[in-house]
């Protein structure tokens, strides 16, 4: 029996029978087919002219559903039955898409800011010769922080994240005044920031190259190799010298990493490794940047732990801003369902920035009203980060949009 394929709302696509004519003039039936085939040529042209346009309106070509039914149901062809065809990008799908990029976008202002009132601190400090109240900021937190932001850089350059480029390029210049000040208060050792200058400049060099294309490829993979190797011995060192002198003072762990870090390196330059080894490589250097970046408030957490008393050097504005930039950048990294990016911002949102505040209240170094106003207002922001991306995204619960983000749709 012959049947016809119908797209739904669409055009038939007819079978047609072999002639076995030698010539279609002869027939008025083949001139009726031939007629009838040019009328549906023209509409499968318009027909492909419309699926375009909705491939660019992020529509999905497979919501136009393929139904098979009989050539004999109606002498014209149309379907039986139609059933309205729905968009798998609704409208709330694309308006908190534009609203996530958006405040990505938005988390420029207090990343800014960030260091603003802890440099402004530090120079009425310096300028009144009180140089002890620079050790209340740790540089190995500093210093954690500044390269996986820089990193960061790197890894959102190639995702293309306009917005959380320009975020981490500002983290990594506000960061290198704060290590500035420090060394200029002999609060961090001047090779190790000398060392850090040299990097920083670099990196920033390499990274804007690359941005715009002017980087051959061959430099990039070498950048990538640094700091995948860089970001790997720097990791393990810094999380065992937060804890001197509760452990003793080696260079072991970090000299360990980097041996590890060549090693990988070079077998995945030789093309030694086996494809979930290399898949494995390449997320090596976003994860370390991340963890160092998370790495930041656990130095900073332990430093209060142990001297109270400098939590006076700590400014509760650059704390707030903290929680805030790093809150507004939440929404974008669940959207797009980056895990790494979500680990990141909301480590940084609860531990670096409320985690802080936390330890100032309770040592008194801010008010009741303040501490309970920017919790409330933390709470409430990842309470509707959750409700407005399950929305977005058509799902039941908000575990399932944590759950999609962990391990995948």
């Amino acid at each position: 029996m012959a049947s016809t394929l119908l797209l739904s709302n669409k055009i038939p696509l007819h079978r047609f029978q072999p002639s076995n004519r030698l010539s279609s003039d002869s027939d008025p039936r083949n001139v009726e087919s031939i007629s009838c085939f040019g009328t549906h040529l023209r509409h499968g042209i318009s027909n492909k002219l419309h699926l375009k346009e909705v491939l660019f309106s992020g529509q999905s070509v497979c919501s136009y559903r393929l139904k098979a039914i009989s050539s004999f149901s109606s002498d014209d062809g149309h379907p039986i039955s139609q059933e309205p065809v729905q968009p798998e990008k609704n409208k709330s799908y694309e308006q908190w898409d534009s609203m996530t990029a958006k405040f990505a976008g938005a988390a420029n202002l207090p990343f800014l800011l960030l260091q603003l009132p802890q440099i402004v601190l530090n120079t009425q400090n310096l300028l009144a010769g009180n140089k002890s109240a620079l050790l209340a900021v740790p540089w190995l937190g500093m210093l954690t922080g500044l390269l996986g932001n820089l990193s960061l850089v790197s890894y959102f350059i190639k995702k293309m994240e306009t917005e959380a480029v320009v975020v981490q390029t500002l983290g990594v210049i506000s960061t290198y005044v704060v290590m500035l000040q420090l060394a200029m208060g002999e609060a961090m050792p001047l090779p190790h920031f000398i060392v850090t200058s040299i990097v920083v400049a670099s990196g920033l060099v390499l990274n804007f190259m690359k941005y715009f294309n002017l980087l051959n490829l061959e430099i990039w993979h070498f950048w990538e190799d640094f700091i995948t190797i860089a970001g790997l011995a720097t990791l393990p060192q810094v999380m065992w010298s937060t804890f001197v002198p509760y452990v003793p003072n080696t260079v072991l762990p970090g000299v360990i990493a980097f041996i590890t870090a060549v090693f990988a390196v070079l077998m995945g330059r030789m093309g030694k490794l086996s494809d979930k080894g290399i898949k494995f490589l390449g997320l090596v250097s976003g994860w370390t940047a991340t963890l160092l970046f998370m790495w930041m408030a656990v130095a900073q957490m332990w430093t209060n732990l142990l001297n109270p008393d400098n939590i006076k050097g700590l400014s509760a504005v650059s704390m707030l801003l903290a929680m805030i930039g790093n809150g507004l950048m939440i929404p974008r990294a669940l959207f797009i369902r980056d895990f790494m990016w979500f680990t990141g911002s909301s480590w940084g949102s609860l531990f670096y920035g409320w985690g802080n505040l936390i330890c100032m209240y309770c040592f008194k170094s801010i008010s009741r009203e303040f501490f309970l106003a920017s919790t409330l207002g933390f709470l409430a922001w990842i309470g509707l980060t959750l409700w407005r991306d399950t929305q977005a995204h058509g799902l039941s619960s908000p575990f399932t949009s944590l759950k999609q983000l962990v391990f995948g749709p």
